[in-house]
């Protein structure tokens, strides 16, 4: 089995207020045919005054997989066709290493739908 190609994005790939986000990782796992977007979101300051509100029901981030689509030049998550997965995807409250917390909940997502190909593959295809 060939390795997929992992490439690290610098948008958002989920939510819908991620412009607001202050956390947006995004990285395509490329299996040829095939490809994955795994998008983690966070820290989004609260609109009505101080300090930072949820992005869900009790977290604060979140990470999130989509089978890609081909969006003009770039393979951007089709936000109908999420991906499930069994790493932690949520960081509920922020605190001074929460990015780092978000950062290796990322990666272990990305690790994860790499290593577990035949997962992803929707059946019939």
């Amino acid at each position: 089995m060939n390795e997929p190609k992992i490439t690290d994005r610098g948008w958002a790939g989920h939510f819908i207020c991620a412009d607001r986000c202050r956390f947006r990782r995004n990285t395509l796992i490329d299996f040829g045919k095939k490809k994955i977007v795994v998008s983690t979101v966070g820290v989004m300051p609260n609109p009505l005054g101080e300090g930072f509100t949820t992005i869900g029901l009790n977290r604060h981030y979140e990470t999130m997989a989509f089978r890609a689509k081909k969006d003009g030049a770039y393979w951007d998550a089709d936000v109908t066709k999420e991906v499930s997965f069994e790493s932690n995807w949520r960081v509920e409250k922020i605190s001074d290493d929460s990015d780092n917390k978000a950062n290796e909940m990322h990666d272990a997502v990305v690790k994860e739908l790499a290593m577990l190909k035949s997962r992803t593959e929707p059946k019939g295809e």
